[in-house]
């Protein structure tokens, strides 16, 4: 059987085409995009919200003490007993047993300079008194022995047996040896003052604290050489600067025109930026009696009631001068925030917090009035409260804010 011839075969491309199915398919991609973009604008329309300008402010900590503050001064923590310690003697540092923040008991030696040479002349006066005690015993041995002396003559004059001038020989020598013991005493005592300055002189080379306290600040090593006289070149006047650290208190200068709002014994309230967590009770102890004609103030000092290990000198404090003593149980920071940021919505106390842009109604309870501010709960320490919400202000409403 023969094979077919295939190369005869051709496709007639010469038929008319139907465009009835391309129309069709392109008027349902047409309407089919008209759908999704009709639904999206739908939703963009249903999820906008023009946001709202609103003005806010920021929950503070705050405490029931702030109601009976009369009056507010700034000022610092200092030590009422502070001493630069320093020794009277001159001479190299051999010694330094503390550094800052050391605790000293009064008289303790913490510092020692050099002392061979004053040794040696304690030393020196401790054999001086030896041997003036020597002479003394020396010179009572000669005055019995003239005492005596006198005696035989005596008795020799009696019986004529020596003249009146060898007797009045006798007389001298014993007035001579009585004469000389109060020479050796003299010389004693003089020994035993030269000995106990010598002693004063060692004495000084040790350098002791002069009361309980602690150490503030170190300005020699050893090494250095200490004077009184600081201004004798390379030279250290003290050695550490120490205070004692439960007479801190506050100095804070206070307006001369309000000095009329302080009073001795009156309760204080401090509070130190190195411990913002923290309120103090103090007192007023003292004022001085001056006033600073170049600032016109008159500085207070401030008693600490209330003990805390981290108080420490030089720290800026602020001190609020109070109406009355705050009791213990008002001693505790609450939660507050601007009267006009609480509103009324269905029947309860609510405010507008903001978060993410938005208005987030927080149901509160209401607490005491502080000043201008009123105690919530619900809210949480810094968080942003709308200032007199709008009555279209409602939940999850878009907001921009502008701080208060």
């Amino acid at each position: 059987m023969a094979e077919p011839d295939l190369s005869k075969l051709r496709i007639d491309r010469s038929a008319p085409r139907s465009n009835v199915g391309t129309r069709r398919r392109r008027r349902v991609w047409r309407w089919s995009i008209v759908a999704v973009v009709a639904l999206v604008l739908a939703y963009l329309a249903s999820t906008y919200r023009p946001s709202v300008a609103v003005e806010t402010a920021t929950a503070a900590q705050v405490y029931p003490s702030q109601a009976y503050t009369l009056l507010n001064a700034t000022g610092y923590v200092v030590a009422q007993r502070k001493a630069a310690v320093a020794s009277k003697a001159t001479g190299r540092l051999e010694w330094l047993g503390v550094r800052e923040g050391s605790t000293v008991k009064a008289t303790e030696v913490i510092a020692r300079l050099e002392s061979q040479d004053v040794t040696a002349q304690m030393e020196q006066a401790a054999a001086n008194i030896k041997v003036a005690e020597a002479n003394l015993e020396q010179g009572e041995a000669e005055l019995r022995e003239a005492e005596r002396a006198l005696k035989r003559s005596a008795d020799l004059l009696e019986k004529n047996f020596v003249s009146p001038a060898a007797h009045d020989t006798a007389i001298a020598r014993y007035a001579r040896a009585k004469a000389a013991i109060s020479g050796y005493h003299a010389a004693i005592a003089a020994a035993r003052a030269t000995h106990r300055a010598a002693r004063v002189a060692v004495e000084q080379t040790l350098i002791r604290a002069p009361f309980d306290g602690v150490v503030l600040t170190k300005n020699a090593n050893v090494g250095d050489v200490i004077t009184p006289f600081s201004s004798a070149l390379g030279s250290q006047a003290a050695v550490v600067t120490m205070a004692d650290m439960s007479t801190l208190e506050v100095e804070a200068d206070v307006s001369e025109s309000n000095i009329g709002k302080v009073q001795l014994g009156q309760a204080c309230e401090v509070q130190l930026d190195a411990l913002p967590g923290r309120r103090f009770r103090c007192e007023v102890q003292r004022l001085v009696p001056t006033v600073d004609r170049s600032k016109a103030t008159v500085t207070v000092k401030v008693r600490f009631v209330d003990k805390d290990p981290r108080v420490l000198p030089e720290m800026s404090a602020k001190v609020a001068f109070l109406s009355q003593a705050v009791p213990e149980t008002d001693n505790k920071p609450l939660i507050a925030v601007p009267a006009a940021a609480i509103v009324a919505r269905d029947e309860k106390n609510v405010v507008y917090a903001v978060r993410d842009g938005s208005a987030v109604e927080v149901p509160v309870q209401v607490g005491a009035r502080i000043g201008d501010l009123v105690q919530v709960s619900g809210v949480a320490v810094g968080e942003k409260v709308i200032v007199n919400p709008l009555e279209r202000i409602r939940d999850r409403a878009r907001v921009t804010t502008a701080t208060k």
